[in-house]
């Protein structure tokens, strides 16, 4: 099973920037697809963005897209979502995370990491 350590998270103000990393450990990029997902307190969690390994194809939900980009480099076996215009709203754990299946690429995650805090103030 793959190792997934996120960093990047921290306080910002809205209208700020922030970027996440997650380093994945050997072998990440054989894994069908690397997602972001983030839980609000109190909220379940929920799908933010994807990159499929094989082809670099690229997925949003409607509350970011157009704000945040997900990337991957894959010599470094490490995936980033850079997001930009944050809003308070955006406030969560972000979750790196890996899907050993193909299909739909919101869900059926099978590796998480811990999580990094992004905080966004008004």
């Amino acid at each position: 099973q793959v190792q997934l350590v996120e960093t990047g998270g921290g306080l910002v103000q809205a209208g700020g920037s922030l970027r996440l990393s997650c380093a994945a450990s050997s072998g990440a990029f054989s894994f069908y697809a690397m997602g972001w997902f983030r839980q609000a307190p109190g909220k379940e969690r929920e799908f933010v963005s994807a990159i499929l390994s094989s082809r670099g194809l690229t997925y949003y939900s409607v509350p970011v897209k157009g704000r945040f980009t997900i990337s991957r480099d894959s010599a470094e076996n490490t995936v980033y979502l850079q997001m930009d215009f944050l809003k308070p709203e955006d406030t969560a754990v972000y979750y790196c995370a890996a899907k050993s299946s193909s299909g739909i690429p919101t869900r059926d995650y099978d590796s998480w990491g811990q999580g990094t805090q992004v905080t966004v103030s008004s």
